[in-house]
């Protein structure tokens, strides 16, 4: 008997509900062995290389590569030895029943609108002949050489200057046509029938602009038929003819926007942020702190080590050790416990093209600071790659969140739960500062915000831990102690 296995959507986390394949490394009838990787397959914010776990022939690969996801236990692709026939892979095939009843709603597509019909331009109006005009009228040299161009009489021109002298402007808005609205006849109703599912917003919309909800495909919640569908449906105005001339009215134009639905990075991103900002009772706590030692401490290890840790790293690296030092906020929030940790799993923020994601450094407390530099760049560079695996991104005691170095000079950054602190850095600045004699001299320093979980850290502990940090990026010596 034929040895047939499905391939299906794996599960990695309790959170993982769909998935999509991002490329096969196995070409349908390509056999490979125990260990070679089969394809990567990508979820919300990781991309995983899966390895077969046994030899095999890639009999039926029945998803492509491809955005669409797919639910966790769908049948991707089925393996088999190649003694097994087409027939009983097909049979396979038509009797496999997914583990997991996830499926997602179909729905059909809407006919596309008919198109508008083609409105004639208006004939465009005469030229003004020019005309000479006498007068004892005070008027403008401008306003007379325009009032002769457009043969405009003076006589119901009521002058706006001074002594009732008539300005450019007087003349401009006689030779104005009357603003009078165009009407377009009555306009047409559509059918509202109730198994049209659109928001009140989109009826209206779409009756002030004449557009037929039958024809539009929903893309809210459960089909829904919002304002975006309507307007990705309005006509773009038509391109100006040129620059309009000085002194005409300012007419406004069609602002309809591009409409850019979440990728399912940015829509996790936005979930689990608005979650945390919300459920999460946030404080704040800000310190600045000298780094004029640490600038000067970093540029001579770099040369004796040989190393290029960045003024991130360091600041990482201090996080972790004063993290060691303070396992009250080295915490995860679960429910109604606090789990703390002996050592400091310090994740860093980084902008990755998939949006902002959240590698690890573990156990940076216990590493050098070649071995922090090392790490950090490993994580970035899969991070642009998006080549970050599940392993990279699971857990975390704390954040650190550094914008210095696009100018920032100070922000407050959201918890990324379970953990319950995040530290927000900003970017170096020189100012004055007043010596113990009462000069002045200047000194970099850099803004810290602590972001806190209140329900699991006491501004106390917070506060302690931002002066140990405050003192190991002071007195940067320590850190190597």
């Amino acid at each position: 008997m034929a040895d047939i296995r499905p391939f299906c959507m794996p599960k990695w986390g309790i959170e993982m509900t769909e998935g999509n394949i991002a490329e096969w490394m196995v070409k349908e009838g390509e056999a490979f062995t125990k260990g070679q990787t089969i394809c990567l397959i990508e979820t919300d914010k990781i991309t995983n290389e899966v390895e077969a776990e046994y030899d095999a022939v890639a009999r039926r690969i029945l998803i492509g590569a491809g955005d669409e996801a797919h639910p966790v236990g769908a049948l991707l692709a089925v393996f088999a030895d190649a003694a097994a026939t087409d027939a009983e892979i097909d049979a396979f095939i038509a009797s496999f029943k997914p583990a997991d009843t996830q499926v997602a709603a179909k729905r059909g597509d809407a006919a596309p609108a008919a198109a508008p019909e083609p409105v004639a331009a208006p004939a465009a109006a005469p030229a003004p002949t020019p005309k000479k005009i006498e007068t004892n009228r005070p008027i403008s040299p401008e306003a007379l050489k325009l009032a002769e161009q457009h043969g405009v009489d003076l006589g119901p021109i009521e002058g706006s200057g001074r002594n009732g002298r008539i300005t450019f402007q007087d003349v401009y808005q006689a030779i104005q046509p009357d603003a009078r609205p165009t009407l377009k006849g009555p306009a047409t109703v559509y059918d509202e029938s109730d198994k049209i599912f659109a928001s009140p917003l989109a009826r209206r919309l779409a009756a002030l602009h004449g557009i037929d909800l039958a024809g539009l495909t929903g893309t809210g919640a459960r089909g829904r038929i919002s304002k975006a569908d309507v307007l990705a449906k309005v006509p773009a105005p038509a391109a100006s003819a040129g620059p309009t001339p000085l002194g005409s009215p300012f007419v406004p134009v069609a602002n309809s926007p591009q409409v850019v639905p979440f990728d399912k990075v940015r829509r996790i991103v936005a979930q689990r942020l608005g979650e945390a900002k919300r459920e999460i009772p946030h404080f704040y706590l800000k310190v600045s702190v000298a780094a004029d030692a640490l600038l000067a401490l970093r540029k001579t290890a770099n040369l004796v080590l040989g190393v290029k840790a960045s003024v991130n790293d360091y600041i990482v690296w201090a996080s972790s050790k004063a993290l060691a030092r303070h396992p009250d906020v080295n915490v995860q929030v679960h429910g109604e416990s606090v789990h703390r940790f002996a050592h400091a799993d310090v994740a860093i923020a980084v902008a990755s093209p998939k949006g902002l994601v959240t590698p690890i450094v573990r156990q940076a407390d216990r590493m050098r600071i070649d071995q922090i530099a090392a790490e950090t760049r490993r994580l970035i560079d899969k991070a642009q790659a998006g080549r970050l695996g599940f392993e990279d991104m699971d857990g975390g005691t704390f954040s650190v969140s550094n914008l210095g170095m696009m100018g920032i000079e100070e922000f407050s950054a959201i918890i990324n739960p379970p953990q319950a602190a995040i530290l927000a850095v900003g970017g170096v600045t020189r100012q004055a500062q007043e010596e113990d004699d009462g000069s002045i001299s200047f000194a970099s320093r850099i803004a810290l915000t602590l972001s806190v979980d209140h329900r699991a850290i006491d501004g106390a502990a917070g506060a302690s831990f931002l002066a140990t940090l405050k003192g190991l990026i002071e007195d940067p010596e320590t850190l190597f102690a």
